[in-house]
C-alpha cells in the first residue's frame, strides 16, 4: 500500500487505468470507455505474451439459453444444413444456476451467481455488438453424434471464433478503435491511496524502473496467484509448487496482496483452484504455440490410473464439464503426481483434438501388459485394475452426450456412467500431470458494481475488481466455460462503473 498526500498526487493519465490484459480487463476497458472515461490499459507482458490466462483457453462461454433462436442470433451464419444436423438443446437460467451451486457445494456467492446469470447473455450479445466477437458452436468439443445428429451437452455450447487466441486479439483489435492505450512491459506493483483512503492510482514497474500513474479508477483485472509456486504452496498447501501452469506465466499475484494490503477484503476458496489432467511432459507454463492443447479431458470415455495401476477417481461421476476442473488436484495427489487415460477402440475416435497432437505424451500396445511397460506403470497393478473393472462393467444404452446409467457394480471407486469394458485393442494411453489454470481465493466485489468491498464490508472508493483476481464464486470446483463468461460481465460491469464514479 501506497499513501500519497493531496499535495503530491501523481498526474492522472486516464480517468481509468484497468490492470491488466486478459478478458475481463479488456471488456472492463472497451465499457468504460464506452462509458465517456479515458482509459489507459497496463500489462505486464510485453507485447509478444500479452492476453493473459484468456489466451491459452479454449474460449468456451457459459450462458443460459432457451434454444436454437438464441443461437442463431449470436450465430446468424449457421446454414438451414447445419441446423437440421444438429440439436442444441437449452439451458434455461435455473438449470445455469443449479449446476453452478451444486459443483461449489452450495458456496457460491448468491449475488454473484444471480448477476452473473443475469447478465451472460446480454454480455455475449454486447461482446459481439461492442467487442467485435464472433461465436462459433463447439463441434469438436462438445458434441457427440447421436442417432445421425450432433447432440450438444453440458451446457456450455459456444466459443469465440479461434479460442482463446482468436478471443484475446479480437478484443485487442477494439481498443484502437475506442481510443484505448496499451502500456506493455508494465506491470503493476501496488495501488496509490491518497490520505482518505481511496483509491487514486497505481505504481508499475517497468524497464526503466517504478512510477505513479494517477486516475480516477483503477480496475483490477490482472489474475490470481497461480504462477507464483510460492504463493501456491502458502494457500493451496503442499506439493503445489511441482503443478504445471497452464497459462501465462504473469499471474504471481503482486496487484492482489497490494490491494488486501491497502485494504481490501479477501473473499472465496483460497485454498482451491481450477486445476486440470494436463500433458506430463508440458512445459512449467504456458507454451503459445500449443496453447490449451496439452490438456485432456475425454477421461469419461476411457479409465485413469497412477503409476501402482490404480483407479482413484469416479471417471463418470458426472459430465466432464462439471469434473475436469476438480480433478487435476486429485492427480496431484498421485504418486510422482502423473496420472494416466486408458481407452480402447471403442472410443479412440471420439477423443478430443488434443489427444492428437505430436507433443502428447502417448503409448499404444495390443496388450494391457506392453501398454504399462511403455507408459510406466506397474504392469501388475494396472492388469488387475483393468480385468476388475471389465468384470464390473454392465449392460445398457451407452450415450456419451447424456448422464446413460451405464455404470460398474462392486468396485471402488465406481464408474457411474459411460463404464464400457476396455477389450478392443489397441489400447492407447496418455501420460498426465496437474495442471493449474487459475486460483479461487482473491478480492470481495459489490456484485452489481464490481467495487472492491473493504473489511468492513465498506466499497472502498476508485478501486474494482474483475476476472481471476475476484473471489467468491468458485468454491471446489466449477462448470466449464463460466470463468471467462464471469470475466467478461463483471469486467463489463466493472469498467462501465468506473467511469460513472469519475465522470458522474
Amino acid at each position: 500500500m501506497a499513501v500519497v498526500s493531496s499535495s503530491s498526487l501523481p498526474p492522472r493519465v486516464a480517468d481509468v487505468i484497468v490492470v491488466g490484459a486478459g478478458n475481463a480487463a479488456l471488456c472492463a476497458a472497451i465499457a468504460a470507455r464506452e462509458a465517456g472515461a479515458s482509459v489507459l490499459v497496463i500489462e505486464k507482458a510485453e507485447e509478444g505474451e500479452r492476453g493473459g490466462n484468456t489466451f491459452f483457453t479454449g474460449g468456451g462461454y457459459r450462458f443460459p439459453y432457451n434454444g436454437l433462436d438464441d443461437i442463431r442470433a449470436l450465430i446468424p451464419d449457421l446454414s438451414d444444413e447445419e441446423v437440421d444436423r444438429i440439436d442444441v438443446g437449452s439451458y434455461p437460467a435455473s438449470k445455469f444456476k443449479e449446476d453452478l451451486v451444486r459443483v461449489t457445494e452450495g458456496r457460491a456467492d448468491e449475488s454473484m451467481v444471480d448477476y452473473l446469470i443475469q447478465n451472460a447473455y446480454p454480455t455475449v450479445q454486447w461482446m459481439s455488438h461492442v467487442a467485435g466477437q464472433r461465436w462459433v458452436l463447439m463441434y469438436g468439443r462438445q458434441a457427440y453424434e447421436v442417432d445421425g445428429k450432433l447432440r450438444f451437452w453440458g451446457g456450455m455450447i459456444t466459443e469465440g471464433v479461434g479460442g482463446g487466441e482468436g478471443i484475446s486479439e479480437s478484443l485487442f483489435a477494439q481498443l484502437p478503435k475506442h481510443g484505448i492505450d496499451v502500456r506493455y512491459g508494465s506491470g503493476g506493483r501496488d495501488v496509490l491511496q491518497d490520505e482518505t483512503g481511496r483509491i487514486v492510482g497505481v505504481r508499475v514497474f517497468d524497464a526503466t524502473g517504478f512510477h505513479d500513474l494517477g486516475a480516477g479508477a483503477v480496475v483490477l483485472g490482472c489474475g490470481g496467484f497461480e504462477a507464483n509456486a510460492e504463493m501456491r504452496t502458502r494457500y493451496l498447501g503442499a506439493g503445489w509448487e511441482v503443478a504445471k501452469v497452464r497459462g501465462t506465466r504473469h499471474n504471481t499475484g503482486e496487484m492482489l496482496r497490494a490491494a488486501l494490503d491497502a485494504g481490501a477484503q479477501s473473499y472465496g476458496h483460497w485454498s482451491g483452484a481450477h486445476a486440470v489432467a494436463w500433458d506430463m511432459n508440458a512445459p512449467p507454463t504456458g507454451n503459445r504455440r500449443i496453447g490449451d492443447l496439452y490438456q485432456k479431458h475425454s477421461y469419461p470415455l476411457g479409465v485413469i490410473v497412477n503409476a501402482r495401476g490404480e483407479r482413484f477417481v469416479d471417471e463418470g461421476a458426472d459430465l466432464r464439464n462439471y469434473t475436469y476442473a476438480k480433478y487435476g488436484r486429485e492427480i496431484l495427489k498421485q504418486p510422482y503426481a502423473v496420472a494416466f487415460q486408458i481407452f480402447d477402440q471403442q472410443t479412440v475416435a471420439r477423443l478430443r483434438d488434443e489427444y492428437r497432437i505430436k507433443e502428447a505424451t502417448k503409448a499404444e500396445a495390443m496388450t494391457l501388459p506392453d501398454l504399462a511397460d511403455q507408459l510406466g506403470i506397474d504392469i501388475g497393478g494396472f492388469v488387475r485394475t483393468i480385468e476388475a473393472y471389465n468384470n464390473a462393467c454392465g449392460e445398457g444404452d451407452y450415450d456419451p452426450s447424456k448422464l446413460d446409467g451405464v455404470s460398474t457394480r462392486g468396485i471402488d471407486p465406481p464408474k457411474s456412467n459411460w463404464a464400457l469394458p476396455l477389450s478392443q485393442p489397441p489400447y492407447v494411453g496418455f501420460a498426465v500431470t496437474c495442471g493449474i489454470t487459475f486460483t479461487f481465493g482473491g478480492l470481495r466485489i459489490q456484485a452489481d458494481s464490481a467495487q472492491v468491498l473493504d473489511t468492513t464490508d465498506t466499497p472502498m472508493p476508485g478501486l474494482y475488481a474483475c476476472g481471476e483476481v475476484v473471489g467468491g464464486l468458485f468454491w471446489h470446483n466449477y462448470p466449464g466455460g463460466t470463468g471467462l463468461m464471469a470475466g467478461a460481465v463483471f469486467g463489463r460491469t466493472a469498467g462501465a462503473a468506473a467511469a460513472k464514479a469519475v465522470r458522474g
